[in-house]
């Protein structure tokens, strides 16, 4: 999700793990769940910065391996010796400009925005252990960080960094998936591919080593950047899960200009100064509109810092006004949260299969390369606007749409930023907490009705009002009966004419009437036998 464009199987085997589980199986919340493994690589766009934020405050969910500086078509260094570098198409040749071959596009001298950030999670992170011991360690974190491959776009003819953690973590024996995210383009990504293809493409440890990685690596995009996914990785490991996601909440640029009702309290300037921008030292690094920040200076395509100017007065400046200005201190951006927000510990379990849905949305069908096509030429706020708004409208969107998390996902990532800020454990809201009484994958008859059995407990004695339904992204397409769906214990009848191997997915939903108010889920799994 980038400057000037960003916005943006297991079917009868589960059955059978189910039971071969135990009988009381904890919801998979932040405390409990089998940790995922994940690198973020990204770029150093204003929606990355607040994506990162984001991030690193459900860094107590997820396992991170990786916090690595990347290029882009939207960002890229140079390699400080003169050379001028062009390809045709790119953001630096629309809009009207005619700036490149040039040596360097949009990318700060001795740019950190990776380190700052981690920097400012170090000044709260003994407030956050409060809420949550599970947060990693500064150092930790400060260990993870890498420059990968950031000289020029696309380029993928040497080794990094960063392309070197990544290839060491491709290859080494922990369990489970590895997640990599391509926030920026996926250079470095590819270019740690293409060092083991080179390494071992020619003895007889090959096969072995690619099927190792094709079944191992999770790529999660946030669309195609600079080519080298259908250029490189495709072409060679095309049996690597690719995962793009849709019909989730719209956390990217232009978000206000079509959010529901409901949704566009969570994007106004009051709501973003109370609860995020004023919110200590990470709301400091966090941008919003009229804040006086860029993240490059002289950056003619980050105008988001100004206040007080019409679209046609920073035209005038020279600035590339791409987007329609926004009220002071409102939301921006934070176009790559899609990638990780199925990854967290809410109890979703999202993670597990790009189908299940969650905060990031779900899986689409089709690889979406450029998901916001701006035009080339017309860069009037009508233009904008109409481009803008089409977002939700991608490929992909109607048939995986799903429930609106919205609200869920803004009060928790509330929340962790007033842990941040927050030294005293009951001074804070914490989210429900749910355990389940059967394995979290079932297996039923047609026609036969079974017993799920919740118990919800809220860490603050807060009041807790429960709810069950049915996700609809289980491959059975109809509705199930729910009976006394709004108590912890529900009895769910599978149709009479589900068949053997379709599956339905019911989830528990746990909110409190905490200020603010959280929720947590859980997923059942119920596969026909």
């Amino acid at each position: 999700m980038k400057s000037a464009i960003s916005i943006f199987r297991k079917l009868l085997g589960i059955g059978l793990i189910a039971l071969c589980m135990p009988a009381l199986i904890k919801a998979q919340h932040p405390n409990t769940q089998t940790k995922p493994r994940i690198v973020i690589t990204a770029d150093p766009e204003l929606d990355d910065n607040n994506s990162l934020i984001r991030f690193l405050l459900y860094s107590s969910d997820v396992n991170v391996e990786g916090l690595i500086y990347t290029s882009s078509q939207y960002h890229w260094k140079g390699d400080g010796k003169g050379t001028k570098w062009f390809v045709p198409g790119r953001e630096y040749a629309r809009f009207g400009l005619d700036t490149c071959p040039c040596t360097s596009w949009r990318w700060a001298k001795d740019e950190r925005f990776i380190d700052d950030i981690v920097d400012a999670y170090a000044k709260v992170y003994p407030n956050l252990k409060v809420h949550n011991p599970n947060y990693p360690s500064p150092d930790v974190l400060k260990s993870k960080v890498r420059f990968g491959n950031i000289e020029f776009d696309g380029d993928i003819s040497k080794n990094s960094p960063g392309s070197d953690l990544v290839k060491t973590l491709m290859l080494d024996d922990k369990p489970g998936k590895l997640f990599i995210t391509a926030w920026g383009g996926q250079s470095t990504i590819a270019r740690a591919l293409k060092s083991i293809q080179e390494q071992y493409e020619f003895t007889t440890q090959w096969e072995a080593v690619k099927n190792k990685i094709s079944q191992k690596v999770v790529l999660l995009p946030s669309g195609d950047q600079d080519d080298t996914y259908p250029k490189y990785i495709k072409p060679n490991w095309p049996d690597i899960e690719y995962r793009q996601f849709s019909g989730g909440p719209n956390y990217g640029y232009g978000a206000q200009l079509r959010a529901n009702a409901e949704d566009s309290v969570y994007l106004t300037s009051s709501w973003m100064k109370e609860n995020v921008s004023d919110r200590g030292p990470l709301g400091k690094l966090y941008r919003v509109w009229g804040d006086g920040k860029q993240m490059v200076k002289g950056d003619i395509m980050d105008y988001f810092g100004f206040s007080g100017y019409t679209n046609e007065q920073l035209r005038s400046m020279g600035y590339v006004v791409w987007m329609p200005v926004q009220p002071k201190g409102s939301w921006l951006g934070e176009g790559d949260n899609a990638t990780f927000m199925n990854i967290t510990g809410n109890g979703l379990r999202a993670y597990e299969d790009g189908s299940y849905g969650g905060w990031g949305g779900r899986q689409i069908s089709k690889q979406i390369v450029n998901p916001f096509a701006l035009p080339a030429g017309d860069t009037s706020q009508q233009a904008m606007v109409t481009a803008l708004s089409t977002i939700s409208e991608q490929p992909g969107k109607n048939e995986n749409s799903g429930p609106d998390f919205f609200p869920a996902a803004q009060n928790d990532f509330a929340i962790r930023m007033k842990w941040s800020v927050t030294s005293k454990y009951t001074d804070a809201n914490h989210a429900p907490v749910i355990t389940i009484e059967n394995p979290l994958n079932v297996l039923a008859s047609p026609g036969e009705t079974i017993r799920l059995n919740g118990n919800v407990t809220d860490p603050d004695k807060d009041k807790v009002s429960i709810k069950w339904w049915q996700y609809k992204a289980g491959t059975y397409p109809d509705t199930v009966s729910i009976l006394n769906g709004n108590a912890a214990q529900v009895k769910v009848t599978v149709p009479k004419d589900a068949i053997t191997a379709q599956t339905i997915h019911m989830i528990i939903e746990a909110k409190d009437d905490g200020s603010p108010s959280l929720t947590a889920y859980q997923r059942i799994i119920i596969t026909v036998k």
